[in-house]
C-alpha cells in the first residue's frame, strides 16, 4: 500500500516538474512591440510581481500588457526609468503564467527608448 502511494505521489511531483519546464523552456511565439510606456508597478499580495502597459496609439486605444522577471533587474530599471517615454520591447510570449511569475503570458527581456513615429521632427 506504503509503495503504490510513494509510486503515485512521485509520478504526480514528475508530472508537474515536466510541466513546470515545458511551460519555462518552450516560448510561444518571440518578438517586439513599441509604445508609449504609461504604466509600471510592482503589484501582488502574496507573490509581488512586476507588471506594467504601453499604449501603442494616439488615443491610447491599444494597450499591451506585460510582466518582468524578478531577476531581470536591468529591465526593470530601465523601465522605471523610461516611464513616460517612447519605447521598443523584446518580448517572449509563454503558454501560460504562474501566479509567481506575473498576471500575463507577455515576458520582457529588453527595453529600449525609441522615438515615436507619431511626433517626429
Amino acid at each position: 500500500m506504503k509503495k503504490t502511494l510513494f509510486y503515485i505521489l512521485g509520478g504526480i511531483i514528475v508530472l508537474w516538474l515536466l510541466y513546470y519546464a515545458f511551460v519555462y523552456f518552450v516560448p510561444y511565439s518571440e518578438g517586439t512591440r513599441s509604445g508609449e510606456l504609461i504604466k509600471f508597478s510592482r503589484k501582488g499580495v502574496v507573490a509581488k510581481t512586476w507588471e506594467g502597459e504601453i499604449s501603442q496609439g494616439i488615443s491610447g486605444a491599444q494597450i499591451f500588457q506585460f510582466s518582468v522577471l524578478d531577476r531581470n533587474e536591468e529591465v526593470i530599471n530601465d523601465l522605471q526609468e523610461f516611464e513616460g517615454e517612447y519605447v521598443k520591447l523584446t518580448y517572449i510570449e509563454r503558454y501560460t503564467t504562474f501566479f509567481f511569475w506575473g498576471d500575463t503570458k507577455y515576458f520582457i527581456t529588453e527595453v529600449e527608448k525609441s522615438q515615436s513615429p507619431h511626433f517626429r521632427k
